[in-house]
Formats: C-alpha cells, sequence, structure tokens
C-alpha cells in the first residue's frame, strides 16, 4: 500500500479518543487540548483553521461537536463560524471524501440540555445550506452531495460526500 492509498480520516472534537466509523488506517483528531502521541492535535475551530493541507483526508467525523461551533461572532467584525468550519472541512476533504455529522437537532431536549450547545440544527441545516448551496451568501464554498441522512434518538445522523 502505497502512502496515497493509504485512507486518513480526522474525527473533530474527538476528546482523549479518535473514532473510526470508517475503519481508516490513519486516524487524527483536533481537540481543545493535544495528545500527540495518539495523533490529536490541539485547535480552537471557533476562530482557527484545521492544521492540516488541502485535500489530506479520505473522511472526517464531527460526533457531538458542530453544536458547540457558533453561527456569528463578533471578533472584532462579524465573522460566519460554523460556515468557516465547514469550508475548511471541504478543503481538508479530498475529492469524493466523506464527512459524517452526528449532532443533536432540534426539537430534541438533547440539543438544549448543555449550556455550551450554541448552534441548533434541524434536519433541513445540512440538504438546503451545504448541498443546495444556500449558505454562499454566508461564504460557503462547497459542493456537498447527501449520502445519508436519519435519526438516532435525538442525534441527526448525515453523510454528506464533496464533489
Amino acid at each position: 500500500m502505497t502512502a496515497d492509498s493509504v485512507r486518513r480520516s480526522l474525527d473533530l472534537g474527538c476528546g482523549e479518543n479518535v473514532k473510526n466509523p470508517f475503519a481508516a488506517e490513519e486516524l487524527y483528531g483536533i481537540d481543545i487540548r493535544s495528545d500527540l502521541e495518539k495523533n490529536i492535535y490541539k485547535a480552537d475551530l471557533v476562530i482557527e483553521a484545521i492544521p492540516f493541507p488541502g485535500k489530506f483526508f479520505d473522511y472526517v467525523t464531527a460526533h457531538d461537536f458542530l453544536e458547540h461551533i457558533p453561527r456569528i461572532i463578533y471578533a472584532p467584525t462579524h465573522r460566519f463560524p460554523f460556515i468557516e468550519l465547514l469550508n475548511e472541512i471541504y478543503r481538508v476533504l479530498k475529492t469524493h471524501g466523506f464527512f459524517l455529522s452526528i449532532t443533536p437537532i432540534y426539537p430534541h431536549p438533547q440539543a438544549f440540555a448543555d449550556p455550551t450547545h450554541v448552534n441548533y440544527m434541524t434536519e433541513h441545516t445540512f440538504p438546503l445550506y451545504f448541498v443546495q448551496n444556500w449558505a454562499a451568501q454566508y461564504g460557503w464554498r462547497g459542493s456537498f452531495k447527501l449520502i445519508e441522512q436519519n435519526m438516532h434518538g435525538g442525534h441527526l445522523k448525515t453523510i454528506l460526500q464533496k464533489q
């Protein structure tokens, strides 16, 4: 297997253990603390870019993470961190790579119970804004295809593919 054929996965907000739902050979994580022995890098994805080169990953995952990324901040002028993060995910994915999001959604109580949840999504967020590209007006520069979307309790599982 050549280095180019190794499948790589990045888990955003991974905590202490990187998740690997796609069975990738190389695993990386990003969290608010680093553990380089486990390939976990520190970054604040509300204000920082994903610290990897473009088209590096076959898969990017976000389990119970996106609800912590604000939709808008003023630092010092307005920015759209959620849109910026989706642009970063798109940037680091290889063409035809997959993005998996599992997040609590409205109106389920899990979406509101944690006081650090600041981004409330519905089953329409990804299809309308990142597939039909309604988010372009806010700076979205990608083009995803919706592969799968379904509910698991109060969580929405979405798989998007980079076009």
